[in-house]
């Protein structure tokens, strides 16, 4: 029989003519794709609105509250390339370090302060991936995307994260800050201050102040008495004001 020797053609599929379905929620695009500080800042505004919160909340973990005297010493980590650093990354790294010295100090024998704030809003303009989506979406046309997220302009030489702790955790600081870096992209460094904890001033310059009575404690920073102030506060042959 010759029509069983001829194949047969395959059928051809009609086309269907619904709509597509609706777009599935996709994971957060990388943050290698903003990493680069290209145009101003875009802050949230009355302008700029429907801004999803930053994951990170805590900008202070460990013993916040303990005097300027208590910790003595300071590590930091500072940035060394001009990018931008996501929220997401900064919540990561504050983990990591907390865990580590929490693990190997102790909960109360440390203060972690993260000094950048994820001020600047990230935008995307989403594409529909699903069947027949090119007649849904314009394209290019109206490319201006809506918020996705928020991440911090860091320059060169800025701090980014701060661990202030006694002299025998120092060791502790500096390897729970190096487990933080892998959180971050670009080039980062871990600086030992010479400076007495989160204040200014140096640590011999500040005991000579402590000593001479001209530094007042402020919380987790210090003040130094200048020669201001009234002529009845000071007596005779005084230069400088006293603590007390």
């Amino acid at each position: 029989n010759r029509s069983s020797s001829v194949p047969s053609r395959p059928r051809r599929r009609r086309r269907s003519s619904r709509l597509p379905r609706a777009a599935v929620a996709m994971g957060r695009r990388p943050a290698r794709c903003y990493r680069q500080i290209k145009n101003k800042p875009y802050p949230k505004s009355r302008y700029c609105r429907g801004v999803p919160d930053p994951k990170i909340r805590i900008y202070d973990v460990g013993m916040k509250k303990k005097g300027v005297d208590e910790f003595s010493h300071c590590v930091h980590l500072v940035s060394w390339e001009k990018e931008n650093v996501s929220s997401e990354a900064l919540e990561a790294a504050r983990i990591a370090c907390n865990k580590y010295m929490t693990k190997h100090a102790g909960k109360d024998a440390f203060h972690l302060r993260v000094r950048v704030h994820p001020f600047h809003v990230l935008r995307i303009n989403k594409m529909l991936s699903c069947a027949g989506a090119d007649r849904l979406q314009t394209g290019m046309r109206g490319a201006f995307g809506k918020p996705q997220g928020v991440c911090a302009r860091v320059a060169i030489g800025q701090v980014l994260l701060s661990v202030r702790c006694k002299p025998n955790n120092a060791i502790h600081a500096t390897e729970a800050l190096r487990r933080a870096k892998f959180k971050f992209p670009g080039r980062q460094k871990i600086i030992e201050s010479r400076k007495w904890g989160f204040t200014k001033f140096n640590r011999n310059d500040y005991l000579k102040f402590k000593s001479e009575g001209r530094v007042l404690p402020d919380g987790v920073n210090a003040k130094l008495l200048g020669c201001h102030g009234r002529l009845a506060n000071r007596a005779p042959g005084q230069a400088f004001l006293s603590a007390a």
